[in-house]
């Protein structure tokens, strides 16, 4: 649709306001920014990937003022060795993809890293150490974007058909989803514990950002010695702690974890308005079929693994 600049603003300001209203969920909002990015040129897409990193973290921080740390340790504890697993397992699998679909070597390492550990924010943090180049960094982006979408979902869906447990489905949306905004915004859609249990799971999971970039370091051969540690996972710790140990603010924390709810709404609004048809062509049928495979091998495997425990 050829619009000028400020109608475009306007469209975009109106539809990103509306997300903020209560009968708004992330679903919807996401499906809202997929039709902005279709019918419209996004106005603020050079701001619009900062914008996202950063309301992502703030609302994830916002949700700790509503978990208690006892629950938070025992959901950590759960997920722990599905993590590890889920991990090198998934790391390995997209190697031997890469070479079978002969997938540019960053490219193919960056989807891998993607899938396997929390999406964007391990791209972000992996690029820079292996000395990505732009075309490698939005073709992985634009795979995990694209799945996280799908995620949103199909997932609520498959977990009600298969009578999951809260805890059984926050733990599959943490291993299995690959951006924190999707595995929060899926387990939301879920149920309150599962919401608690599969943000817990997937920050715990994001600390794993850390080893993978010095191993990453050595196999690119990369002199890069500077790894962006995900702070805001530190933060998350003391709100929750926060709301643990001191009574006071207890009175506060649903206005806060409310907050948190509306700003990762807005967040699916803004990727999915990222995600134009455009941006998709972009990403290559190979590497594509590379993320797509991965994605239904963690999905599978770990629903599989989750079932025969339970």
């Amino acid at each position: 649709m050829s619009l000028n600049l400020n109608t475009r603003k306007i469209i975009f300001i109106v539809a990103a306001l509306f997300c903020l209203l209560p009968l708004m969920s992330p679903p919807l909002a996401l499906l809202l920014g997929l039709a902005i990015a279709q019918l419209i040129e996004h106005p603020f897409i050079n701001f619009n990937h900062k914008a996202t990193n950063w309301l992502l973290k703030l609302a994830v921080i916002g949700l700790g003022f509503g978990m208690n740390l006892s629950f938070a340790l025992k959901a950590g504890q759960e997920g722990l060795l599905f993590t590890v697993a889920s991990i090198f397992g998934v790391l390995t699998l997209g190697f031997i993809l890469g070479k079978v679909f002969k997938t540019e070597r960053k490219t193919s390492f960056l989807i891998s890293a993607g899938t396997a550990i929390c999406g964007g924010s391990a791209i972000a943090a992996l690029s820079p150490v292996m000395k990505a180049g732009e075309k490698e960094i939005s073709a992985a982006l634009g795979i995990v974007f694209i799945l996280n979408s799908a995620a949103l979902f199909i997932f609520p869906g498959i977990g009600h058909a298969l009578n999951l447990s809260q805890s059984q489905f926050g733990i599959w949306c943490a291993i299995a989803i690959h951006d924190t905004s999707s595995v929060v915004g899926a387990a939301s859609k879920y149920g309150e514990q599962a919401l608690q249990i599969a943000t817990t799971v997937k920050l715990a999971r994001a600390l794993w950002i850390i080893p993978v970039a010095f191993c990453t370091a050595f196999i690119f051969k990369s002199d890069q010695k500077k790894v962006k540690i995900p702070y805001f996972i530190g933060l998350f710790i003391m709100a929750m702690l926060a709301n643990t140990y001191l009574p006071f603010l207890k009175p506060f924390a649903p206005y806060a974890v409310s907050v948190a709810k509306t700003g990762l709404t807005l967040t699916l609004f803004l990727i999915g308005s990222g995600l134009s048809f455009k941006v998709i062509k972009t990403v290559g049928v190979k590497p594509f079929l590379q993320g797509a495979i991965l994605w239904i091998a963690i999905s599978s495997v770990s629903l599989w693994a989750i079932l025969l425990l339970a």
